[in-house]
């Protein structure tokens, strides 16, 4: 079997791209050909690759992908967490999609629809620039019909009250594109940017303390990696300044679900974010975000319906994704036999 491996900058890692109509469709024995092949890249210099991608041409009708992300764990070859989604992924997915012929050839203005199998979220990929060595892409989540934002409060309320280490610990618990909990400064003991940037592992540890007392209050599993977790500080000439946790350290950025979430979430008012946003002298409607790695810019479309506020799409633009290749994975060889002996039968026909 043919694999793709791309990489959206910003992004960990880079992902794993397979096409899942020659992968079995039942979870079991689907995450132990994974297992497989993750023990085949590891031997092959390829243990860093913690992402991957599933697509096939959509089913949905409005669509042009069907996308399922897998998120593996470093401990172990064999464990993999489905429960969330990936926005680099899905861009480095659209990108091989487009190199193996699953969808056209990308020409700055195409538009990808793709459909998020883990999550159900409906995803525009808007093609902004491509050259030989990689693609920029804006990333539209739509919401359709537009969504209320408190319906995106996991526990009904902007902010929730956590104990960790013995103390409170108010955070909000917020969902678009993935779950998230955003917590303060004073929630993660940080005064400003340096602190927050630094390689401290006494705070590494602390999120992940939160993050786990986050799952337990919403009876989500402990040792998945959802919710992520987020800190969201203040920072100069109307700015937010945010890091967020990722897998196994550190987000060299932030993630772009973490990004759309992070917009929406400013824009609920009483929310960790939406303090920061209103100290911050943030504007309306847009955010510019300070990461470890550099500033992005997030775009809630919100309109007030039924003294509702109400979410349409959520914009994360100007992301590059660079191809790496294509390559032979030995341990799924067998699961494209089936095709390979039919193209073969034509052949000789």
């Amino acid at each position: 079997m043919i694999g793709h491996l791309a990489y959206a900058v910003g992004s960990p890692c880079p992902t794993l791209v397979l096409d899942a109509r020659h992968l079995p469709r039942d979870r079991d024995a689907l995450l132990a050909a994974l297992g497989d092949a993750r023990r085949w890249m590891s031997d092959a210099g390829g243990d860093h690759v913690l992402k991957v991608a599933l697509i096939e041409p959509s089913k949905h009708p409005l669509c042009d992908l069907d996308y399922r992300f897998i998120q593996a764990l470093p401990e172990d070859h064999g464990k993999f967490d489905l429960l969330g989604s990936c926005g680099h992924s899905v861009l480095s997915a659209i990108t091989s999609a487009a190199e193996s012929g699953m969808v056209p050839r990308l020409v700055p203005g195409q538009r990808v629809r793709v459909n998020v199998l883990n999550n159900g979220d409906y995803l525009a990929c808007e093609v902004d620039e491509v050259t030989k060595e990689s693609t920029r892409f804006t990333m539209h989540f739509l919401q359709t019909p537009p969504r209320p934002v408190s319906a995106m409060l996991l526990d009904g309320a902007p902010v929730t009250t956590l104990e960790v280490d013995g103390t409170h610990v108010d955070v909000s618990l917020v969902s678009a594109g993935n779950p998230y909990v955003f917590v303060g400064g004073k929630g993660a003991g940080v005064e400003n940017a340096d602190e927050l940037f630094a390689d401290d592992p006494v705070l590494f540890d602390r999120l992940n303390r939160i993050r786990v007392a986050a799952a337990e209050h919403l009876g989500m599993p402990t040792d998945s990696v959802f919710p992520k977790v987020a800190v969201t500080i203040p920072g100069a000439e109307g700015k937010l300044v945010v890091r967020a946790i990722s897998v196994p350290s550190w987000h060299p950025t932030l993630a772009m679900t973490g990004t759309a979430c992070l917009g929406v979430a400013a824009g609920i008012e009483g929310s960790i974010p939406w303090q920061a946003a209103q100290e911050a002298g943030c504007g309306d409607n847009v955010i510019s975000v300070v990461t470890p790695g550099g500033v992005v810019e997030v775009f809630a479309a919100m309109s007030i319906q039924d003294d509702q506020r109400h979410v349409a799409w959520i914009t994360v633009g100007d992301k590059r994704v660079d191809f790496h290749g294509s390559f032979f994975i030995e341990p799924l060889a067998h699961f494209q036999f089936k095709e390979t002996s039919e193209c073969l039968s034509e052949s000789a026909a």
